[in-house]
C-alpha cells in the first residue's frame, strides 16, 4: 500500500528505536512512548545527553556550511536519522543552491519520512540502505543519480558508527566508503564516548532498544579517519570543532567526538 507515492511500513512500537530516541532528545514529535520513556532513562543516566544532541546537531551544520564553502557540492549523508530542521540538504543549499545530497538510513520509517519532505526538484534522494553493506550502497541506483564518485564527495557519518559493534568491523566498512570517494573528497564523522564518564547505564538503555551503543575511545574514533588528512583542530568533542558561538554549559561533559578530514591525492 502507497500514499502519495511512499510504500506504507509497519511501525515497531514495541521497542525504542535509536533514531526516534534521537528526535525525542532534540525536542522532535516523530516517537513514540516506548521511545520517550527509553530517552528520559537515557537522561537520568546522563544528564548532558540533551545538550549533548544538540551539540553535535550543530557541529553537522558548521561541517556542512564547512565543507560546501570549500567547493563540494554533493554529499552523502549515512544514517541520517529522522528529518529535523534545518536538514542537510537545507543548510548545504543556503550556502550553494547547486549542492546535491544522497540520504541514506536502514530504517524504512526514516525514509518514509524522508521522501515525504525531500525536494522533488532532482537534487536530493533517500535510499534505504544499510551502512554494513557499504558496497551495496554505494552501487544503488538512487545514490547513483546523485553522486558523481568521479567528483568530491563529502561523506557524513554522523552519530551512526557508534551502533556497528565491533564484530561488524566499521573500520572495514569507512574503508570501502574512503576508497570508493575521490581525491579532495571529505569525511565528516562523529561518535558517542565513554571518556568523559562511566556510561554503562546509557548502554543499558539502548541494549532493549534495536541497536546497542558501542561507546569507543578517542584513539579508537580517530582510526576511522585512517586515509584521510584531519582538518584542525582535529578530533574533539563535537562543541569544540571550530564553534561559531560560546560552547554551551557543560561542554566539557559531552560525550561526543568530532572531526573533518579530507582526502589527499597519493603521488
Amino acid at each position: 500500500m502507497t500514499q502519495d507515492g511512499v510504500q506504507a511500513v509497519r511501525i515497531d512500537t514495541s521497542r525504542p528505536h535509536p533514531a526516534r530516541i534521537y528526535d525525542y532528545l532534540l525536542g522532535g514529535k516523530d516517537n513514540y512512548e516506548v521511545d520517550q520513556r527509553a530517552a528520559d532513562e537515557l537522561a537520568a543516566a546522563a544528564p548532558e545527553v540533551r545538550i549533548g544532541v544538540r551539540a553535535n546537531r550543530a557541529f553537522l551544520h558548521r561541517a556542512v556550511r564547512h565543507v560546501v564553502g570549500n567547493g563540494i557540492r554533493q554529499i552523502l549523508d549515512i544514517g541520517t536519522g529522522l528529518p529535523t530542521s534545518p536538514n542537510v540538504h537545507e543548510v548545504a543549499q543556503a550556502a550553494a543552491p547547486d549542492v546535491r545530497v544522497a540520504y541514506v538510513d536502514n530504517d524504512p520509517i526514516v525514509a518514509a519520512h524522508g521522501n515525504a519532505l525531500l525536494s522533488r526538484s532532482g537534487t536530493t534522494s533517500i535510499v534505504l540502505g544499510d551502512l554494513r553493506d557499504s558496497r551495496s550502497l554505494l552501487d544503488h541506483a538512487d545514490v547513483r543519480k546523485i553522486i558523481d564518485f568521479d567528483q568530491p564527495v563529502a561523506l557524513l557519518l554522523v552519530a551512526v558508527l557508534h551502533f556497528l559493534t565491533d564484530a561488524e568491523r566499521p573500520a572495514e566498512v569507512v574503508a570501502t566508503l574512503r576508497d570508493a570517494l575521490p581525491a579532495g573528497s571529505c569525511l565528516v564523522l562523529s561518535h558517542a564516548t565513554g571518556d568523559f564518564a562511566d556510561r554503562r547505564a546509557a548502554q543499558a538503555v539502548y541494549d532493549r532498544a534495536t541497536a546497542s551503543l558501542n561507546l569507543r575511545s578517542r584513539a579508537e574514533i580517530e582510526r576511522f579517519f585512517d586515509g584521510f588528512d584531519l582538518m584542525d583542530p582535529g578530533v574533539t568533542q563535537v562543541p569544540f570543532w571550530r564553534p561559531d558561538t560560546t560552547p554551551p554549559p557543560r561542554s566539557a561533559e559531552i560525550g561526543f567526538y568530532g572531526g573533518v578530514a579530507v582526502k589527499p591525492a597519493r603521488t
